[in-house]
């Protein structure tokens, strides 16, 4: 059995209670809100984010930080990537030398262009920092539906660590040494996701669906490689998989704040509808400027941005990758020589 700490109580944190908890770990959660703390503690599920789950007795509550920290075997960042320095920064002074700390949350940050583990080590240097991520969607979580993730460290044995607390008879975790990759997998496969929400909007079908999944994992990759990310990891679960399930899912929110916009709303009426951030809108302008940094051709992160900010139509959008030059699907592959004199 381990200690656990939780930062973040939103529906990601709340699934990862109850799993950890059923698994037989001691879990602490920790939330900035005294009135969500105070809620949790009495309701024993969150109603507004995560219902139909309920959480057991033994999970403790607490809006101190120290609490969720101080003690524990590891420690779970949980809230929403805009807040992961802020709340990293609020962390330092209670983390030991060596603790490790697992980020589940998935995007980039505009600014500085790092993934989220890079900022948490950016700011808590001491920390052992990790990565859990892969197709796995709170409210499935939450129910015990069979899910697998990846679990990304810098050595394997902080690997198997995590994967032996996590794993359980409906969440298989396997290992991987692609932070990189993972991270990049997770966050851009929310901008794609945003696209394959529009396309849903505008009322076009499966054929328009599967394109956009299929080209969004070209470009992902293209930019991963570059990045330093390994092309295995892009074709697994927290590529591919993570990417096929966003843009499928009704529990998908990226994918819903899209559907909102190609019914015609603005990116802020989508994002108010949603209820919970939208992590792809703000990992677009982030993946726009990588793809300007790394010179890497990423034409649907390219049209979303213009949706989302410069007020394009997303028909119009949909219209220029239709029309883009002709080109090879895989410009590695070789033509039969004879047939090219």
């Amino acid at each position: 059995m381990a200690k656990v700490g939780i930062m973040g109580a939103g529906s990601w944190g709340t699934a990862i209670s109850w799993l950890l908890t059923n698994n037989g770990h001691d879990v602490t959660v920790w939330s900035i809100d005294a009135k969500e703390v105070e809620m949790l503690s009495r309701e024993r599920e969150h109603k507004s984010k995560l219902p139909g789950v309920k959480l057991q007795d033994k999970i403790q509550f607490t809006n101190e930080i120290r609490e969720g920290i101080e003690g524990k075997d590891f420690v779970v960042l949980a809230v929403p990537s805009p807040f992961t320095r802020s709340t990293a920064q609020k962390m330092r002074p209670y983390v030991k030398e060596g603790q490790i700390l697992v980020n589940v949350a998935k995007g980039i940050e505009e600014t500085t262009l790092m993934t989220l583990s890079e900022q948490i080590e950016e700011e808590i240097p001491q920390a052992d920092v990790a990565v859990l991520s892969g197709p796995s969607h709170a409210e499935e979580v939450g129910k015990g539906l069979p899910t697998t993730c990846v679990a990304g460290a810098r050595t394997k044995k902080t690997a198997e660590y995590l994967q032996k607390a996590f794993m359980s008879e409906v969440f298989r975790v396997y290992t991987s040494p692609d932070i990189k990759g993972i991270e990049l997998g997770g966050s851009l496969k929310n901008v794609i996701a945003l696209a394959a929400g529009i396309a849903d909007g505008l009322g076009y079908g499966d054929n328009t669906k599967a394109a956009l999944i299929t080209r969004g994992i070209a470009e992902i990759a293209r930019l991963g490689v570059k990045m330093g990310g390994k092309i295995e990891t892009f074709t697994g679960l927290t590529g591919m998989g993570d990417l096929i399930v966003t843009c499928a899912s009704v529990h998908s929110r990226n994918r819903k704040a899209g559907y909102l916009i190609g019914k015609g709303m603005s990116m802020q009426e989508a994002m108010d509808e949603v209820k919970m951030v939208v992590e792809g809108v703000y990992s677009a302008k982030a993946a726009k400027q990588l793809s300007v940094k790394y010179q890497v051709s990423m034409p649907i992160v390219d049209q979303v941005n213009a949706v989302l900010f410069e007020g394009k139509s997303p028909a119009e959008a949909v219209k220029e990758l239709m029309l883009r030059d002709r080109k090879e699907e895989h410009s590695a592959l070789p033509w039969d020589e004879e047939e090219t004199k």
